[in-house]
């Protein structure tokens, strides 16, 4: 079965893929979870004006949406590194009503999804823009250029544990400048087992409506380890 648009409780859009009977999103709401977990305690935790994204699993498109609007509202300059391995096709996500959710320019949403694989592109003066289809499993990652945040959007760990092994996260720990963020929506025990022993300290914070906690995780060198 092809991937179906389903309706969230906050009124946006998420995609839902039978084969892993799992959404792209929360049901308790798209906008109002990709907002609480990479907005609020993530990118609002960055006090440089310039900065970089590194987003593990780009699928609909809608966090590097949001964090184009925050840049832009907060007057930053954000490059967005985004990793996907099965992009979306285009008739679907012209289908999605995120733009509409988030900001009145449609525009921009289009702008981001338009933009070429491989390649820098610039969507406005706020924000970059590079899209890698690459399997992160696979494929070693290769980062220019020091990462500041980054956001973890793969599919839950019971649908996807790979994707959240010790292994990945010392790549992306490495990947991190020091006192670089990690910020995620799951607050499994594995998940936090797993990025401590990659390096990282790590605390919970509450979660979205749906969720009772979400963990940051932070490539501190010279601090000590905290959780609540």
């Amino acid at each position: 079965m092809s991937p179906q648009i389903v309706k969230t409780a906050d009124g946006s859009d998420t995609i839902y893929l039978s084969e892993l009977d799992e959404t792209y999103h929360s049901i308790f709401g798209a906008v109002q979870e990709a907002k609480h977990v990479f907005i609020d305690n993530g990118l609002e935790l960055i006090k440089k004006d310039k900065f970089t994204v590194l987003e593990i699993g780009f699928g609909t498109g809608l966090n590097a949406l949001l964090t184009a609007i925050f840049a832009e509202k907060n007057q930053k300059i954000i490059n967005y590194i985004t990793i996907e391995k099965f992009p979306l096709e285009n008739e679907l996500i012209d289908q999605l009503n995120y733009a509409s959710q988030s900001n009145p320019d449609v525009f921009l949403f289009k702008k981001i999804h338009l933009a070429q694989w491989e390649q820098n592109v610039i969507i406005n003066d706020s924000f970059e823009i590079l899209k890698l289809k690459t399997d992160l499993i696979q494929t070693e990652l290769k980062i220019e250029v020091a990462v500041d945040i980054v956001f973890f959007d793969a599919f839950a760990p019971s649908k996807q544990s790979e994707m959240w092994d010790e292994k990945i996260f010392k790549i992306l720990y490495e990947t991190l400048a020091d006192n670089g963020i990690f910020v995620t929506y799951s607050s499994a025990g594995m998940v936090k087992r797993a990025l401590r022993t990659s390096g990282f300290n790590v605390k919970r914070v509450k979660g979205p409506p749906g969720k009772h906690h979400i963990l940051i995780a932070t490539k501190e060198i010279k601090s000590k380890s905290i959780e609540k």
